[in-house]
């Protein structure tokens, strides 16, 4: 059985697509960047920590397999986290404005006896934004809850003027990646 450590609808969504099926288990981790940490290790000890946080959840169950994930969005060095407000939020998009970012997305797939893992990093270039496009952006509500402040899926598509990269790694779980760590566990894709 696969879970996925996530409530992310996005993960939901993208991890649906692979025709998997999964149940979803609450696995909240402590996120914060530890000294020294590059954004790529951070965001792959996260992903790795919510998966074993998963399995501890199910008490091991012989046949579990937990898939965490996390993403996040660094530009000239710094991580971006989630907004709290929409001062912090317009900041973010101020600091994306007409500038390319990564986004780095690292998924674990982890059971009783075995993990493997995969990561991915995506390069965004933002447009030029106006005053008044950030705050109108805001004010859809769409900023909060998401890392940088925005949802490449959502309203803020019309922002993006290229990607290189992986489209479903910025949303939060890089497809081809994630297909292939559960094909090397023996998980058939688009099953009946």
């Amino acid at each position: 059985m696969i879970y996925l450590a996530s409530q992310s609808p996005r993960r939901q969504e993208l991890l649906a697509q692979l025709g998997v099926r999964f149940e979803t288990i609450d696995a909240s981790v402590h996120e914060q960047l530890q000294a020294g940490e590059s954004p790529e290790q951070y965001v792959s000890r996260v992903a790795r920590e919510k998966a074993g946080a998963g399995l501890f959840k199910l008490g091991g169950q012989a046949q579990a397999i937990v898939l965490g994930a996390d993403t996040d969005v660094v530009i000239d060095g710094d991580v971006l986290g989630k907004p709290e407000d929409a001062g912090q939020a317009a900041a973010l998009l101020r600091r994306l404005s007409g500038r390319t970012h990564q986004v780095h997305t690292a998924v674990w797939l982890v059971s009783a006896g075995r993990e493997s893992s995969a990561a991915v990093s995506t390069d965004v270039r933002f447009a030029e934004l106006s005053d008044s496009e950030i705050a109108d952006y805001i004010a859809t509500g769409e900023p909060f809850g998401k890392a940088g402040a925005y949802a490449i899926q959502g309203r803020a598509a019309a922002f993006i003027a290229g990607i290189c990269g992986s489209y479903s790694g910025v949303m939060g779980l890089p497809l081809h990646e994630t297909s292939v760590l559960l094909r090397n566990f023996g998980v058939p894709l688009w099953s009946s």
